[in-house]
């Protein structure tokens, strides 16, 4: 009985020191590297990157066109073999083009949602088209980058056959994480522009910090995860990446940031259709694409709320919405796409010689 259970004590205390052994390693890890699947640069404006990932058998003649958030980096969508969603894209046939806005300067701080839109994501979209031969797009948007790739859509010439749109804001009257916030810039009781003015371009630190404020203010959890399984290689790694990104924001224009405030925090103008982007009406009624809208049970950044609401707003005479159980950024795992998105897409792309 004595030799059992030193047996088990020892055990148990070389398991507990691998597990702080691989705690301290993963946190003074050296960063990874950004990206696993193959990609060639296609087209490039400032800071700004179209990427082209080519699928070794093209299966489908509609593209991909990926626009992602303006706060974070775009390689969440490539994390690492086996939990990427342009890799399982490009493995099933598809051709994917992701416009990577790269990280703005102090000089970039006057450009705005407009200029985005009308300079970079247009003129980027109909580079795609040119590139893959192709006559229609389907454009996905995540998050922020969701809202823009909306926008978009609503005045764009170039032809789309299909917008989806992950854990996108659309109502921003509805904002539980941001409700005090919400309140005081619809009113007119909160105005930033003077210390947006005086910063011209909002730092990374301090996006980060902000974000942090008003969604996890005690940022414990993601340590504790680690602590519970940081005796698993596997695990770390994918930890260690997932971590890097989150901590990962980039740069904010300032410009951009104050139209965001002013046109969809305290107008809420994509609700009433009043929104103006170079001179033309942003409504979302003049949206005709398939539409499939995507959000999380639980998400405390982007609530359901605040997503579904799009379905009512644009023309689409086929609309989907759908609410995925998962977290904010979980869009692929152990490669493959949830089940309805790799059917939709499936039902609503063109195949290949068609």
């Amino acid at each position: 009985m004595g030799d059992n259970s030193s047996s088990s004590n020892g055990f148990w205390s070389e398991k507990e020191q691998e597990r702080w052994r691989g705690f301290f390693r993963t946190l003074s890890a050296a960063q990874p590297d950004q990206g696993c699947t193959y990609r060639r640069a296609v087209w490039k404006k400032n800071k700004a990157v179209l990427w082209h990932y080519p699928p070794a058998e093209r299966k489908y003649s509609t593209p991909m066109f990926l626009i992602y958030s303006l706060i974070n980096q775009p390689y969440i969508l490539d994390l690492a073999p086996n939990e990427s969603m342009i890799e399982v894209l490009v493995n099933k046939g598809y051709d994917v083009y992701l416009i990577d806005f790269g990280a703005p300067g102090y000089e970039d701080k006057d450009l705005t949602i407009t200029d985005y839109i009308r300079d970079y994501i247009a003129k980027a979209a109909a580079r795609a088209l040119r590139h893959s031969g192709a006559s229609e797009l389907t454009v996905m948007g995540f998050c922020l980058g969701g809202t823009i790739a909306a926008i978009y859509a609503s005045i764009s010439e170039e032809p789309i056959k299909n917008l989806v749109l992950f854990v996108t804001p659309i109502d921003f009257s509805i904002l539980p994480a941001y409700d005090e916030w919400i309140e005081a810039v619809s009113t007119g009781r909160a105005d930033f522009d003077a210390v947006i003015d005086a910063l011209g371009i909002i730092p990374a630190p301090l996006m980060e910090a902000g974000m942090r404020l008003l969604t996890s203010p005690i940022y414990l959890s993601h340590y504790l995860s680690l602590l519970n399984r940081s005796y698993d290689e596997k695990y770390t790694e994918k930890w260690l990446r997932f971590n890097t990104w989150t901590s990962g924001h980039i740069p904010f224009s300032g410009a951009a940031l104050k139209q965001i405030f002013h046109e969809l925090g305290r107008r809420n103008s994509l609700m009433d259709g009043s929104l103006i982007i170079d001179g033309r009406k942003a409504d979302l009624a003049n949206i005709q694409a398939n539409l499939l809208a995507v959000a999380t049970a639980g998400d405390r950044l982007v609530p359901r709320e605040q997503v579904e609401p799009v379905i009512g707003l644009v023309s689409s005479r086929d609309r989907t919405f759908h609410l995925q159980h998962g977290g904010h950024a979980n869009l692929a795992s152990g490669g493959q796409l949830p089940p309805y998105l790799t059917d939709w897409l499936h039902e609503h792309s063109e195949p290949s010689g068609s």
